[in-house]
């Protein structure tokens, strides 16, 4: 069950109107590495895990990421201003001013509709994981691309926020996964020694070896 409470779950501001900044902002409302991606996915994720805690963590996140979506759509809002201009945006996503009347739409800054393929839900808890680890640090080096890219000091100051959520994130995922990594597709498979064996096929590696001594070597970790 969730409820909508009457206030951002944090503030966002601008210092001025910025439509084509909008639409590159756009990639993180709708896009593969976006706020409704993460939210839809752990979500997803979630209804089949036992593990009581760890299916609260990934309730509670997903229902953060809805609220950072929120943050996302309300920056883009006040950053497109009150007049439809298309030619404002002389690149990417237009849509905005051409159909949706400034509303933002649930699309990447190129203008792709958002999808469910974007999602990924293995119903392996290890897997699951680690592919919301990754999604998180894709997620933050999209906050950073888009920081790069503004001046505007209060839009960094949400994107700041944003990315560092992110961070927060990505390590909560990492200590539920260092709570089950021996459990799943961990303990099932990739325990043979064949798991634990490296096959050299670069010539020469290293340098200082002779590669007569290195074709088809196979180093085992320890």
């Amino acid at each position: 069950m969730f409820k909508h409470e009457k206030e951002l779950f944090h503030p966002v501001e601008i210092e001025r109107v910025n439509p084509q900044y909008a639409a590159l902002l756009h990639e993180q409302l709708g896009g593969a590495n976006g706020e409704l991606k993460a939210a839809m996915q752990y979500m997803s994720q979630s209804f089949r895990i036992k593990d009581k805690e760890i299916k609260d963590l990934f309730l509670d996140i997903a229902a953060e990421e809805l609220g950072h979506m929120e943050m996302i759509a309300t920056t883009i809002s006040l950053l497109n201003g009150h007049d439809v201009d298309a030619g404002k945006v002389p690149a990417g996503e237009i849509q905005t001013h051409v159909i949706l009347g400034l509303n933002p739409g649930l699309i990447n800054a190129s203008g792709y509709s958002w999808t469910g393929d974007y999602v990924s839900v293995t119903g392996d808890l290890c897997a699951d994981l680690l592919s919301n680890i990754a999604s998180e640090q894709r997620a933050k080096v999209v906050y950073e691309y888009l920081y790069r890219q503004i001046e505007d000091k209060k839009v960094r100051e949400t994107i700041d926020f944003l990315l560092n959520r992110e961070e927060a994130h990505n390590a909560m995922f990492r200590e539920a996964f260092n709570k089950i990594q021996d459990s799943g597709s961990n303990r099932d498979f990739g325990t043979t020694k064949a798991a634990k064996m490296y096959f050299s096929m670069s010539s020469p590696s290293p340098k200082d070896t002779p590669l007569d001594e290195i074709k088809g070597k196979k180093v085992e970790f320890k």
